[in-house]
């Protein structure tokens, strides 16, 4: 796949318009939420309304909350019974320490995303509402159809790690901010940036590092032209 000539130079919104820009960054996060939920054929996805997203995104943010909450409610009682089992032992005990505090995390996290799932509706009702949908849609809609090259290339920016094995959110935030860049043409170093900032709202403690990392890699490939067939 030679060549570095289907970058789009016309985007759909002006970068220095403060509205714009708000609009494709709600945009770009209910396209992260509700790309798993939605369906895959473009027929279906021009079908879909706003609320439709709002709806898969919230979705997708209350399981992950209560998978989260499970796994956590889960860990707390393997650490109580290990703290009733253990005698007093030093190793025991520091055991069920570290499993408590991972618990306590893991609730944290579970908040933390049920409070993003309450905020969205109201952060879509403040922007333009048909801003949002389209870019949103057109975000799923483009990476849906050219996935293929977007995993390779992304596969071709990886260092000791395989696409498959990523957590689903750090996979699809890196697969939107490659869409941006290659085909919806966002200037490479604001699809960096924003897709960091996804990183750092729901992605893991490293994730906004791991991601920029990667997409560094991948915005050298692109501008040296060395991607692979």
């Amino acid at each position: 796949m030679a060549g570095l000539t289907h970058f789009s130079v016309v985007p759909a919104f002006v970068y220095s318009d403060k509205a714009a820009m708000q609009a494709r960054r709600i945009a770009r996060e209910l396209a992260l939420l509700s790309i798993s939920q939605l369906p895959a054929t473009q027929e279906n996805l021009e079908a879909q309304s706003l609320q439709n997203v709002v709806v898969a995104a919230v979705r997708t943010l209350t399981t992950e909350a209560e998978d989260a909450l499970e796994t956590a409610a889960a860990e707390l009682q393997q650490s109580n019974s290990r703290l009733l089992n253990s005698q007093t032992r030093a190793a025991d005990l520091q055991t069920a320490r570290g499993m408590v505090t991972e618990a306590i995390e893991l609730t944290q996290a579970a908040i933390n995303r049920l409070g993003i799932a309450i905020e969205i509706p109201e952060i879509v009702q403040l922007a333009n509402q048909n801003d949002v949908r389209t870019y949103a849609l057109e975000i799923i809609r483009t990476l849906k159809a050219n996935r293929e090259e977007i995993d390779q290339l992304l596969t071709q920016a990886l260092v000791d790690w395989q696409l498959s094995r990523l957590a689903v959110v750090d996979r699809d935030i890196l697969r939107i901010a490659v869409t941006e860049m290659l085909y919806l043409g966002v200037p490479d170093r604001i699809a960096v940036n924003e897709a960091v900032e996804l990183a750092k709202r729901y992605s893991g403690e490293d994730g906004h590092r791991f991601i920029n990392g990667v997409l560094r890699r991948v915005t050298d490939r692109v501008k040296a032209g060395t991607r692979s067939p």
